[in-house]
């Protein structure tokens, strides 16, 4: 089974089009036509209309479930560096590799994943390190989230590669997911990495 996270604004689906175009591209990887999204704005409860909602579809060849829930950004001070060999290339339903990684954080609120030394993205985000006015994220983060690609398509970040040693270069850096953009989501001294 395979997840999208989709951010619903009062009502209106964000960066509709990443979030089919991954579909299709896991679908396609796996074997599967991908599934139409549902009308979400038409199932999304009268209670969530005028808020921001995170909205989560389950699929394979059909939408197995959707949800909807308010959402609530998370407070993150500190990232603990773990290395580790995961693969996260596409969007599995089934987290418990990343689960497991999480659970080595200790007292640090969030993990950054290194791969061979070079930074890839925490448990639920990519990331995108400041220099000045500059934004970069990592060339080869564990999930190409749909933010991310965005990002990217309008040229607002760049890639490059980031290993750990580097880190004191840049000033901060930013979580960024379907749910968390650069300027209005999570974001932190590089020196709060440890």
């Amino acid at each position: 089974m395979f997840l999208e996270t989709i951010y619903i604004l009062q009502g209106e689906i964000q960066n509709r089009q990443c979030h089919e175009e991954r579909m299709q591209r896991t679908a396609a990887h796996f074997g599967f036509n991908a599934p139409k999204l549902p009308d979400l704005p038409a199932l999304l409860p009268d209670k969530l209309q005028d808020t921001k909602v995170k909205c989560r579809i389950i699929y394979h060849k059909t939408i197995q479930e959707v949800s909807f829930e308010s959402y609530l950004l998370k407070k993150i001070t500190s990232l603990k560096l773990i290395e580790a060999s995961v693969d996260y290339s596409f969007k599995f339903a089934d987290r418990r590799r990343l689960n497991a990684l999480l659970a080595q954080k200790g007292d640090y609120d969030e993990i950054l994943v290194t791969r061979n030394g070079l930074i890839t993205d925490t448990s639920y985000s990519n990331v995108v390190f400041s220099k000045g006015k500059q934004y970069f994220t990592p060339e080869s983060p564990l999930l190409n989230g749909t933010k991310r690609q965005k990002l990217l398509r309008e040229g607002v970040i760049a890639e490059r590669i980031i290993h750990r040693d580097s880190l004191p270069e840049y000033d901060r850096i930013h979580l960024i997911n379907a749910m968390l953009d650069i300027e209005d989501g999570i974001s932190l001294p590089v020196c709060n990495i440890i």
